[in-house]
């Protein structure tokens, strides 16, 4: 009795922490956000909305100032009221090249942009870089390059997710009353195949002094912050939940190994983290974010949850654990071949295909698992919280059905679907384990 007195003492206050976690979280966003929304409100900022040049194509003279650009075509970066970016929430957002008469172009295209700078009283400017590009862009300043976001050494440009970047104007700029900033921006083939509106510069980069650059870069990076922020607490609330099963699955009789519940939890934070760790630290190329998480942790992840779910009914249906492990590899086999950045040799709509058609495989035994568990065990809450984490776990065919939108924007901040079911599941879990817990006979120890 003392034993599963300590082991209801841990669940719960594992779901407090769990609940107080969440509840840091909504204030974070509420606060942090009235903290910084007027950051960007002065008077010595510059938004270069337009008219931008624009050009398809590549030549290093076109950064040049003395550059004739009259040929090429004009474009507007302004957005409409209330505009923002489906992610974060950054405001300002425009479609890109593809929704704009370019729909099967890809490679490089450039923005040029003559700017007077006398309305400037500072003598030291800067300019707060666009952040949100398809896929990387070089930025030149009267002809030289300032800087770069993406690795331009290689034949290719490396990419990495587009981050706030501010650059310093040389003081030569104030000197001559204008400057012209062209940006050299390429977008890979792979992405033009992820959506209809991409391409290019899509929320208008600033320019003005130095001290009010700053505090606009500040502000994009906080926003930043703040949209990925969930994907570092929910990892944590997850590894929680898994400490929170072995305790009960410890002191259980008769004793039930809790090793795929906690490898599905252990799988589901990593690929939640490494979200916030593509997009905050550029420790991953685009390229490398797809073998982690696209290529290995998502197939991992649905096979993994469904053996939890199999081991959770205690069912005994000798064929289907070796096909999960068959279609999980399968899985793995398709997601690599079919990525679009892989050798043209490959058919990669094929391979695409074939992924689509494993994951629904997965739907299928998952129906199967829930259905011969649920006439084995009435377990109402169990199938609740299978029900939360299956809209998570299969988003895309979820997103089919058209019931509920993707992301909201509570606080002006991005939070998927995805993320919200996850915090429920976690939720609706603790239940299901206090409430076994009330119902279990605890491990008899030896006299």
């Amino acid at each position: 009795m003392l034993q599963k007195t300590k082991v209801s003492i841990t669940l719960y206050l594992m779901a407090i922490i769990t609940v107080l976690l969440m509840i840091l979280t909504l204030l974070f966003f509420k606060y942090s956000t009235n903290e910084v929304a007027t950051s960007g409100n002065s008077k010595t900022i510059i938004t270069l909305n337009g008219p931008w040049k624009f050009k398809t194509g590549d030549d290093r003279q076109w950064a040049q100032p003395n550059f004739n650009d009259l040929e090429w075509e004009t474009v507007d970066l302004t957005a409409p009221p209330g505009a923002h970016d489906g992610d974060v929430g950054l405001s300002g957002y425009v479609p890109g090249w593809t929704a704009r008469g370019y729909s099967t172009y890809s490679g490089y295209a450039w923005y040029r942009m003559t700017v007077s700078v006398e309305s400037v009283a500072d003598l030291h400017l800067a300019l707060a870089g666009p952040p949100a590009v398809d896929d990387a862009y070089q930025l030149f300043i009267d002809g030289a390059l300032a800087g770069s976001a993406g690795d331009f050494s290689g034949a290719v440009p490396v990419t990495y997710s587009i981050q706030p970047r501010m650059f310093l104007l040389p003081d030569s700029v104030k000197k001559d009353k204008q400057v012209t900033i062209a940006f050299r921006v390429w977008m890979s083939a792979a992405t033009l195949t992820q959506g209809a509106d991409l391409g290019g510069i899509h929320i208008a980069p600033d320019l003005g002094d130095k001290n009010s650059i700053e505090r606009r870069y500040q502000f994009q990076w906080n926003q930043s912050i703040k949209g990925y922020i969930v994907e570092i607490v929910e990892p944590v609330i997850f590894l929680l939940l898994a400490i929170s099963i072995v305790v009960l699955f410890r002191n259980m009789q008769p004793r039930r190994s809790p090793k795929w519940f906690v490898v599905a939890l252990v799988l589901l934070a990593l690929v939640r983290a490494n979200q916030a760790i593509y997009f905050w630290w550029q420790i991953e190329s685009t390229h490398q974010y797809d073998i982690v998480t696209t290529v290995l942790l998502r197939p991992l992840i649905l096979g993994a949850w469904l053996r939890a779910w199999y081991a959770w009914f205690d069912l005994q249906i000798k064929w289907m654990p070796r096909v999960i492990d068959r279609l999980t590899i399968v899985y793995i086999g398709a997601q690599l071949l079919g990525l679009p950045w892989m050798p043209d040799t490959i058919d990669h709509v094929l391979f695409q295909n074939i992924a689509d058609a494993t994951r629904f495989a997965f739907v299928a035994l998952l129906l199967l698992i829930v259905w011969k568990g649920m006439r084995k065990k009435k377990e109402w809450l169990t199938l609740l919280a299978i029900l939360l984490v299956s809209i998570g776990l299969f988003s895309q065919e979820f997103a089919l059905l058209h019931l509920i939108p993707g992301i909201y924007f509570p606080y002006g901040v991005g939070v998927s679907r995805t993320q919200y079911v996850y915090a429920g599941f976690v939720l609706v879990m603790y239940v299901v384990l206090i409430q076994k817990n009330r119902e279990s006979q605890p491990v008899a120890v030896a006299a």
